[in-house]
């Protein structure tokens, strides 16, 4: 093989030879400049600090934690406590954004101003502002002994929201995951029927599969573990409640805040994927007979997750 400069070929492959090897040269001597500082300064590197005592106290943890766990403990409870703000709070934010946006294409002239009022000023404020504000009415509420009783065993006061609560047992998680397990399944069998379906024409029924293992198979998870149902009902025990489950202050206001901010902006994702949808689809349904809830819910609002999910995804 001849090799001269001439060829572009050539010329191509000793250019890029070139840049890789100037920008590995360039990464090579930022590595070692900050791996000497870094040992001029005495300041440890790696990943052995997670194994060291945290000392640092975590208020609210799902899984058992004192400041004397480690580091890496102290990071699990952290990620925890984060999906259950973030888990709950996108599908509160997705249910009340959605009924936002649809309430913003209303006929009625008052409802669709009161949505458009509360996305306007929702989203021009910022969201700092609106945690403290939330958190600001949470600590301005009165105390557990002249705590709010709205229902029955419910209490509001400064110290957060008391509510009733079964007496959890190993019984009930493996129930609860019976039921996760059951709405998968139901997933798995309505995909199949589906494309037995199409393949035969023949429809098949979900219901029963779903009834059986979204229900029974939980019900029959909790009876042959024997599972009690009992409730814990808080009382009032000195100058706090004590039994039931309990929303701290900080975690309810950060969860209202989250989700009424994210919450307008959802709703306009949602009104602009309605929108998408074109006229004739609303007035061929009307000619039908159709009620304007049930195009809604039926013809338009299928056609319109089309848009309205990669919005969500990417916003």
């Amino acid at each position: 093989i001849k090799l001269s400069w001439a060829d572009e070929r050539i010329r191509g492959i000793v250019w890029q030879i070139l840049v890789v090897g100037i920008v590995g040269s360039i990464f090579y001597w930022l590595w070692s400049n900050t791996v000497h500082n870094l040992e001029v300064r005495r300041i440890a590197t790696g990943w052995g600090f997670l194994g060291r005592e945290a000392g640092l106290p975590i208020a609210e943890h799902l899984i058992p934690y004192d400041p004397t766990d480690t580091y890496f403990r102290a990071l699990v409870v952290g990620v925890l406590n984060t999906l259950k703000v973030a888990v709950i709070g996108i599908v509160l934010a997705t249910i009340l954004g959605t009924l936002i946006g649809i309430a913003r294409l209303s006929k009625n002239w008052l409802v669709a101003k009161i949505a458009a009022v509360y996305v306007e000023v929702i989203r021009d404020l910022p969201l700092l502002l609106q945690l403290l504000f939330w958190y600001t009415i949470m600590q301005g509420l009165p105390g557990p002994r002249q705590a709010l009783n709205p229902v029955e065993g419910v209490f509001v006061s400064n110290r957060g929201l008391k509510l009733p609560w079964l007496e959890w047992q190993a019984a009930h998680s493996w129930a609860l995951l019976a039921f996760v397990a059951g709405i998968v399944l139901t997933w798995l069998y309505a995909r199949t029927a589906r494309a037995k379906q199409m393949a035969d024409g023949q429809p098949r029924r979900v219901w029963p599969a779903a009834l059986g293992l979204i229900i029974g198979l939980p019900l029959a998870v909790w009876v042959a573990m024997g599972a009690p149902w009992t409730i814990e009902w808080p009382a009032l025990r000195g100058f706090n409640f004590r039994g039931g489950a309990t929303v701290s202050p900080e975690y309810f206001a950060l969860l209202i805040g989250l989700v009424t901010y994210t919450a307008g902006f959802i709703a306009e994702v949602v009104r602009a994927g309605i929108l998408s949808v074109g006229q004739g689809q609303w007035e061929a349904a009307q000619a039908l007979g159709l009620r304007h809830g049930s195009v809604l819910r039926l013809i338009v609002m299928p056609q319109a997750l089309r848009h309205v999910i990669p919005g969500l995804v990417n916003s």
